[in-house]
This record gives C-alpha cells, sequence and structure tokens, in this order.
C-alpha cells in the first residue's frame, strides 16, 4: 500500500495519499465532523480517531483495514474521581494517543482533558486511568496544575522510550513534563532548567506548560521541548533542560515541532510572533531548522506565503517520516516538503482548521 497521511481537520479527516513526488487527497471520513486527534499504529496500521462534537460530546472510533470500515468504541471514564472536591472529573477531550510499545501488542497510553493519562492492554476495549498520574501530590494535595486559556489542564503529549517501554514521558499543560521508569506506577516531574515567566516563580517545579515534547527515536536520551516560554532539549532524558531559542529571540514561541529521527540535532519549529499575538512575525509563514542543536536557526520558507499569513500551526499539526515533512494550520492550508523542509508545496488551501496530521 502507498503511504498515506492522516489530517485531522474541524470538519472530517482528510486520506492523503503518496503519487509521483507529491500527496494527493484519496478519501474523506466522517465529513462534517470535528477531528480531536487522528493516530497510526505504526506495529500494525490501526488508524485511530476522535471526535469532540459540541453536542454528542467526545466519541473513538477504530479502523483496522485503512478507513474501509470503522467500530465505535467505549470512550475513557474518569469513574467516580473528582478533579477538585466536589467537582467531579468529566472527559471532555482526548487529546493523544501512543502505543505501549513493540513489546506491548495491543497496548496503548491515551492523553485527556481534563489532564490524566488512561491505558489499555486489549486494544481499546477496556480504558482505565493511571492512578499514579492522577493522584500525583502536585495535582491532588498542592493543586499546582491548572488550565490557562482552557479550564482545565490536559495532557496532550505522551513519549515512549524506544529502549524500554516502561519508561516513558508526559507532556501537561498547565503541570509540566513527567517521567515514570515503571509503566506509570511512580511519576516525576522533569522540569529542571525550564522558565514559567508567567509564575510568581519562574522556576517553579511545577506549572510549566510544554506545547509539544518529542524523543529521538536513535539517541532516546535527547528530548526537544517547544515551550510556552521557549524552545527546550534535554541531552540527559530531562533530568536537565538547555533553552535553545533564538539568540535574537526568534524562533521562540510556537507550538509545533518536528525533529530528525536519527540526528539529535536537528529540529524544526514553525513559531508564532508571540504568546499576544499568535500570528507569524511579519505575517510571513516560515519554518525553521537548527542542525546544531539550537545553536543557531535559519528559515527553510521557500514555497510559503512571505505576506500576509495569519496561519497557526498546532502542537500535533506538523509531522515528519524521513525526508517529507507535513504541516496543517488552523485555516485550513496544508503544505508538504519532500526535501528535508527547504522548500514547500501547498496540497490543499480550503480544508478546514487542521487539528493534528499523521503518517502511516
Amino acid at each position: 500500500m502507498k503511504p498515506q497521511i492522516l489530517v485531522a481537520t474541524s470538519k472530517g479527516l482528510i486520506v492523503l495519499t503518496a503519487r509521483d513526488n507529491s500527496y494527493l487527497i484519496s478519501d474523506i471520513h466522517f465529513a462534517g465532523f470535528p477531528i480531536s486527534f487522528v493516530y497510526s499504529d505504526p506495529r500494525d496500521g490501526t488508524w485511530w480517531v476522535g471526535i469532540s462534537h459540541k453536542h454528542w460530546g467526545e466519541k473513538l472510533h477504530q479502523s483496522s483495514d485503512f478507513g474501509m470500515s470503522w467500530q465505535e468504541l467505549k470512550v475513557p471514564s474518569y469513574g467516580n474521581s473528582e478533579y477538585r472536591p466536589g467537582k467531579p472529573a468529566l472527559l471532555r477531550k482526548i487529546w493523544v494517543m501512543q502505543h505501549a510499545g513493540v513489546d506491548k501488542p495491543n497496548c496503548f497510553w491515551m492523553g485527556t482533558e481534563p489532564g490524566a493519562l488512561f491505558f489499555s492492554a486489549d486494544n481499546g476495549q477496556t480504558i482505565t486511568l493511571n492512578d499514579g498520574l492522577w493522584n500525583h501530590a502536585s495535582r491532588m494535595d498542592d493543586q499546582q496544575w491548572f488550565g490557562t486559556g482552557k479550564d482545565f489542564p490536559f495532557l496532550h503529549t505522551i513519549a515512549i522510550d524506544p529502549r524500554n517501554s516502561d519508561h516513558l514521558y508526559v507532556g501537561v499543560s498547565c503541570a509540566g513534563v513527567f517521567e515514570t521508569m515503571d509503566s506509570g506506577k511512580n511519576w516525576e516531574p522533569r522540569n529542571a532548567g525550564l522558565k514559567a515567566t508567567y509564575l510568581p516563580n519562574s522556576k517553579s517545579t511545577i506549572g510549566h506548560d510544554p506545547h509539544q515534547l518529542l524523543i529521538c527515536p536513535a539517541h532516546p536520551d535527547v528530548i526537544w521541548q517547544q515551550n510556552h516560554c521557549g524552545i527546550y532539549r534535554s541531552s540527559d532524558g530531562g533530568k536537565m533542560w538547555s533553552e535553545v531559542s533564538g539568540e535574537d529571540g526568534f524562533p521562540y514561541y510556537g507550538f509545533a515541532l518536528a525533529i530528525d529521527e536519527e540526528d539529535p540535532n536537528t529540529a524544526w519549529v514553525i513559531p508564532a510572533k508571540s504568546d499576544t499575538a499568535r500570528i507569524p512575525a511579519n505575517l510571513r509563514l516560515e519554518v525553521y531548522r537548527t542542525s546544531d542543536a539550537g545553536a543557531s536557526w535559519r528559515s527553510t520558507s521557500s514555497g510559503l506565503p512571505a505576506k500576509n499569513a495569519f496561519d497557526i500551526v498546532l502542537r500535533q499539526a506538523f509531522s515528519k517520516k524521513g525526508s517529507v515533512l507535513v504541516f496543517g494550520t488552523n485555516n485550513g492550508n496544508l503544505y508538504l516538503s519532500t526535501d528535508y523542509g527547504e522548500s514547500w508545496e501547498p496540497i490543499s488551501q480550503n480544508l478546514a482548521a487542521v487539528q493534528a496530521v499523521c503518517f502511516t
């Protein structure tokens, strides 16, 4: 089967199929419905889709035949858990899914809003709340987890160590990065070196806002983070973070991040002007690349709009596989590069807002 890209939009799931040296739209699923996330399991090719409907709530669908048929599954439930005393925890959105390791078939992790981690050991037939993170003292006792633009914090990133499936990281906005070495029984915050300039104590252990978190597959001790307060990199498995934003303060703010699978020093970001002005700087839609671990950044934006661009790229809407990079914007524009981001072509400029993209 030819390589495909799945695009989750606010009006349906778009399927792109490789053709010649590009990708073309080949199918549409759930037309008219707001897709909150999409995930293709690299172990067996299963597609997973979340729908976040304002009337009917959250829905979860699975396809084991590349979209020819779909099965609806029960969504995660917090049971009788309370988010705060007297306030029941109710699912508002499924943000992300990630398989639980090549040695754990049919097992996966799921991140939600309010901020929680769920686990399934039977391919989604049962989905259980991870008590270790949900009951972490920083959330339960100290109540240091909080929402920013949203009412509740949300768990949007799950990163698995390819060497050890019991070792994983999660990113929570706003709480920070947490690490477990025992498949979720115990968790430690990993936010040393980060700054949270919006807090009274900018170096607080808890309260950080990672926008995206990625592990380099070939060098898993190297982790990149696009954060509310800058671009960060860790070379020791998250024990210490170093800011690697541009020396002139740009690129700095944004949501989207992609990294090279082999080279731990190479990454791409798509910056916004600032937190308060979430538009491209100078209204130029640009991708920035570093090949020296963030010591320097350069624009690799040939083919992208150089003026009057108001597009923002959300945290799950930028992805890379080999030499191919793809991203979608909040204005429904989709761009593709087949040369490691050196040049770009528009694939579609008529989509609804793009929430997420992923390769099959």
